[in-house]
């Protein structure tokens, strides 16, 4: 494809915080950004030119939106699958429709990495409670979880059987939505590969990064993660095939969990985000591209950005609720990057910025 040149306009379908900061990517690049949301206070309205306050199923103004923009791309992997598929008939959009309907089951993100030859929990399908006792009852191993397949995030529509009378309840708990029953995974930590792919089929990785949850919320990301080469290069082969399988077009996320058992290193493919991705915010102030330039760049249809790292080490902590009130002390850190997403009002669980820091030395951990 023909790269688009600066002055064309990108539509973003989301206006949260990576609307936003896939905008201020744009604006640097000379490229424009047209933000379609349906929430009056989206906060990526902040820093692009045009928007549009309407509902993902508004087809006159999704109309309108694709003759003011030349490419469209999403901010979350939430969007509507029809949404992505009424736009690609006026327009392009990337990524399409094939890899977000993959993404938001978490059923078909299992099979896929199943079939490409990469490991996962153990998982069933649950339509019903009569399946989920007759699959405990089955010899479905005990601990174990159960999901809704679609729209789960941060902890979100999930529930654990620790014990089979634990069933009825997290059935319950599921609302009669089809889900997915997996087995524990007594991981030692968990990493994420964020990578791009773009229109030519170019594919680079950023290192792979070690992450750490509190409440069920990512709290703490370090580059490069404490592991094994080996294992680090199996973790990027496998984002790269389901990148090609999906032919995927622009920056994507694969976290997976790492069990440690004396020098072996077991990566089980945990989910996947068709998108940039929060455990790759430390690449906005320690690789040579960031990752939301990178998923511009490979909309837009340009050559890929370089992934070095430009310190031995980075790190990126969410700042969560009333945490971003001490902006004025991380403002004072001369080695403190401060991200603030704009954000109205300090509720607790909620994302409302992040601060980057890169290290002199490689973090410890796993």
């Amino acid at each position: 494809m023909t790269a688009l040149p600066p002055g064309s306009t990108i539509g973003i379908l989301g206006g949260g915080q990576l609307g936003r900061m896939l905008a201020l990517a744009a604006a640097r690049l000379g490229l424009k950004t047209h933000i379609y949301a349906p929430e009056a206070d989206s906060p990526a309205f902040d820093v692009s030119g045009a928007r549009t306050i309407a509902s993902y199923d508004d087809e006159p103004a999704l109309t309108a939106f694709a003759k003011s923009v030349d490419v469209a791309t999403y901010e979350f992997e939430n969007i509507p699958a029809k949404t992505v598929e009424f736009l690609a008939k006026l327009i392009p959009v990337r990524p399409g429709a094939k890899a977000l309907a993959c993404a938001q089951d978490r059923m078909n993100e299992k099979t896929l990495a199943r079939q490409l030859g990469a490991m996962t929990a153990d998982f069933a399908q649950i339509d019903s409670l009569a399946e989920l006792e007759k699959v405990l009852d089955g010899g479905f191993a005990i601990p174990c979880v159960l999901k809704t397949r679609r729209f789960g995030y941060d902890g979100k529509g999930q529930a654990k059987i620790l014990k089979r009378e634990d069933a009825a309840s997290a059935w319950a708990s599921m609302r009669d939505q089809p889900s997915i029953l997996e087995s524990f995974v007594n991981f030692t930590y968990e990493v994420s590969v964020v990578a791009a792919r773009g229109a030519d089929g170019e594919f680079r990785a950023f290192e792979v990064t070690e992450n750490e949850h509190r409440n069920h919320i990512l709290y703490r990301s370090l580059a490069p993660a404490h592991i094994p080469k080996a294992s680090r290069d199996e973790a990027i082969l496998i984002a790269r095939k389901i990148a090609e399988e999906l032919d995927y077009v622009g920056v994507f996320a694969i976290e997976f969990f790492a069990e440690v058992n004396g020098a072996t290193t077991t990566l089980r493919v945990n989910e996947m985000a068709p998108r940039v991705h929060n455990s790759g915010h430390w690449t906005e102030d320690g690789c040579e591209t960031s990752q939301f330039e990178q998923h511009i760049r490979a909309v837009a249809g340009w050559p890929l950005g370089s992934t070095a790292m430009t310190a031995t080490a980075a790190e990126m902590i969410n700042l969560i609720g009333d945490e971003i009130l001490e902006w004025p002390a991380i403002a004072a850190d001369p080695g403190a990057y401060l991200h603030h997403y704009g954000k109205k009002e300090a509720r607790p669980g909620r994302k409302m910025g992040h601060v980057n820091r890169r290290l002199a030395k490689p973090p410890q951990g796993g």
